[in-house]
């Protein structure tokens, strides 16, 4: 849905405790929450029309923010 956050704690609920003790427990999972999130709050604000870019750039973010999100959840699955 456009305009939506996608936020891990708000898309995976059930989550909620296994990403808070990564956050604290693993470094590179940490990083990658960080990178993760600011990618998306960067996408949110281009869809919002707070930022304007290009279309390629916007989506080239959505995919990053895809392929992060990919990780993060294989991690959040394996601990």
């Amino acid at each position: 849905m456009l305009n939506e956050k996608h936020d891990l704690i708000h898309e995976l609920p059930e989550y909620r405790e296994t990403i808070h003790n990564l956050k604290i427990s693993d470094n590179h999972f940490s990083r990658l929450f960080d990178e993760y999130h600011e990618i998306d709050h960067e996408v949110h604000r281009i869809e919002t029309g707070i930022e304007t870019t290009s279309d390629e750039y916007l989506e080239s973010k959505k995919k990053q923010r895809l392929h992060l999100k990919d990780e993060l959840l294989q991690m959040i699955k394996n601990a």
